[in-house]
């Protein structure tokens, strides 16, 4: 597919970055650049080269959220299949075989902030700001909300949600929405460095842990252990897993076949 609102770049390291590009609009999203993220992280998921996915924008921001020029003149109907071809990329990367970094710098705002939060990952500049903004114009972020809430937890993602405040990057941090906080002008050399650890990791074992991850989390508790000891056997009888094992023993680095 050729892409105009979105940008890849696949590095030898088995890291490929996926850009936002509308920076004159802050990255925000309409529906060919909605249609366009979701189609590339579905490529890149298939891709074999790839096993991890840093996920960002260009210029200023990350992302701003969605496009209020496309809202005008439609119907319920309408409405409904448009605000679900918005959030079908934040949906995608749960179901996703390989993680999702996002890398934040600047604004992550309204459906900007559910990409952020729906990411595996997440790495910020310290002066990076995020928010569910959308009632501030009338409208509200309850897609987005969804993965916000999954990580701070109820009572600070309805006030995120109500209020629509944008929080600094120190907070968000606090509040379990990004891993790691990094200065400004050090970003994308640290977010790439970071990918390209992750991307050394035995891609069966990653895989494994994200799919039971997210496929056990709404169980119950002993259900959970039950699904995530299966995925244990599962692993346990992988090639990369006695690979894996053999190199500790042998004081080397593990050489990853993908079995």
């Amino acid at each position: 597919m050729t892409y105009s609102r979105v940008m890849i770049a696949k590095n030898p390291n088995f890291v490929a970055e996926l850009t936002l590009n509308r920076p004159d609009q802050l990255n925000a999203l309409d529906s060919p650049m909605a249609e366009e993220l979701y189609a590339a992280l579905m490529e890149l998921d298939a891709d074999p080269q790839v096993r991890v996915v840093l996920l960002k924008g260009a210029g200023k921001a990350f992302c701003a959220g969605i496009d209020v020029n496309e809202l005008a003149g439609k119907s319920a109907l309408e409405y409904r299949e448009w605000i679900e071809r918005m959030e079908r990329p934040l949906v995608a990367v749960s179901r996703m075989k390989k993680p999702v970094i996002a890398q934040v710098h600047g604004v992550a705002a309204a459906n900007g902030m559910g990409i952020a939060a729906a990411a595996d990952l997440v790495i910020a500049a310290d002066n990076a700001r995020m928010g569910l903004t959308a009632i501030n114009v009338g409208l509200n972020c309850v897609g987005p909300v969804i993965p916000v809430a999954r990580c701070v937890g109820r009572k600070k993602a309805l006030e995120l949600l109500l209020y629509g405040n944008l929080i600094p990057a120190s907070e968000a941090l606090e509040l379990g929405l990004v891993n790691k906080l990094v200065p400004k002008d050090e970003l994308d050399a640290q977010a790439r460095q970071w990918a390209a650890e992750l991307a050394k990791k035995s891609p069966v074992a990653v895989q494994i842990a994200k799919s039971a991850f997210y496929n056990s989390e709404d169980m119950g508790y002993a259900q959970q252990f039950a699904y995530m000891n299966e995925a244990f056997a599962r692993l346990c009888s992988t090639d990369d897993a006695k690979e894996g094992v053999r190199a500790f023993f042998e004081k080397r680095q593990p050489v990853w076949n993908e079995k």
